[in-house]
């Protein structure tokens, strides 16, 4: 240690350069695709217009992907990179109980964490094995729609297997698409779960939000509660209660923006005190028991809230009995 920091020793197994090199490209992903569009707007200016109107041309044709099942690539999903991505932490999938393939499924997934990223590499991607555990079911994580307006991310998420969490597309995956066998992956607690997203606590945004429910009794898809023990732990954060000047800001931004920058840090590529990157710590994901749900086209409000009281209290029965195991023992369950 130098003046307070924590270097990374000098030699290193190269495995664990590559799983740092891959997760470091993901933090940073956001950069990369800005820099790609303003690529593209600088291209309009010189001989090679022609490359950036026929992007132009294919995002306004393709626009309707995202919401119509979207277009994965399993070799993408498949490629080593993504086995690299789970190694880092590492992130482990936890089966609780079979999943039949002749059902759809919406999983409720929790806690939405900084950056999703045992969720990216368990719904995403077969990382974590996925379709060995769950054989005969898809798995579609959904995200913000304004996700698929940017260049080249767009591209990425769709050959990954992700769509629009609009309610649209929701629809068309558990109606229209290959019959039964899909799983929407639903993080309930959405970008407002963020600013809870605080190390040792499991602090859920729940209690209001019923269009899960309501969704799964249109489509009479069954509901599976999902936790991953530790995804709040791969960043330090800095919270703020909830009458502060900083939290309100952040509250006002993501009324206006649908999704709020938190105050975060996490560890360097060569120190281990401050950065960018996560800390490597395990997250546990563990899927929980179906709970089959019977199609009901027009529900009522009373049979929705039912429908989201038993799923909350599936959701705290996966949490109890798994805190012990994954070290959160001490830590209560909150839901808001």
């Amino acid at each position: 240690m130098v003046l307070g920091i924590k270097f990374a020793p000098l030699f290193i197994p190269l495995r664990r350069r590559l799983q740092t090199s891959i997760v470091l490209l993901f933090t940073n992903f956001l950069i990369i695709v800005t820099v790609v569009s303003m690529l593209l707007l600088y291209l309009l200016f010189t001989r090679y217009y022609y490359i950036s109107l026929f992007y132009l041309c294919w995002w306004i044709f393709d626009q309707e992907t995202c919401v119509r099942g979207g277009r994965r690539w399993n070799w993408f999903r498949r490629l080593p990179t993504w086995r690299l991505f789970a190694e880092y932490f590492p992130v482990r999938l936890i089966k609780t109980a079979d999943l039949p393939m002749d059902k759809n499924y919406i999983f409720g997934i929790h806690p939405h964490g900084i950056l999703c990223f045992s969720h990216v590499v368990n719904f995403w991607s077969e990382g974590t094995n996925f379709s060995q555990l769950f054989p005969g079911i898809t798995p579609h994580l959904v995200t913000l729609n304004l996700q698929f307006k940017i260049p080249l991310q767009r591209e990425v998420l769709l050959a990954i297997g992700a769509c629009s969490a609009s309610k649209e597309s929701l629809e068309f995956i558990l109606r229209q698409k290959k019959g039964t066998g899909n799983a929407v992956g639903l993080i309930i607690g959405g970008a407002r779960e963020v600013l809870d997203t605080i190390p040792n606590t499991m602090i859920l945004t729940l209690k209001k939000r019923k269009g899960y429910a309501k969704v799964a009794l249109e489509n009479g898809a069954s509901l599976v509660p999902v936790i991953s023990f530790g995804e709040n732990e791969l960043y330090q954060t800095m919270h703020h209660e909830e009458m502060t000047i900083v939290r309100k800001i952040q509250e006002k931004l993501y009324k206006l923006l649908t999704f709020t920058p938190p105050l975060f840090f996490g560890r360097g590529i060569f120190q281990y005190s401050f950065g960018m990157l996560p800390f490597r710590k395990e997250v546990f994901t563990v899927v929980g028991r179906p709970i089959n749900v019977e199609q009901t086209p027009y529900p009522t409000d009373s049979q929705v809230d039912e429908l989201h009281e038993k799923y909350m209290k599936e959701l705290t029965n996966l949490y109890e009995e798994n805190k012990m195991k994954y070290g959160y023992g001490d830590i209560p369950l909150k839901i808001k």
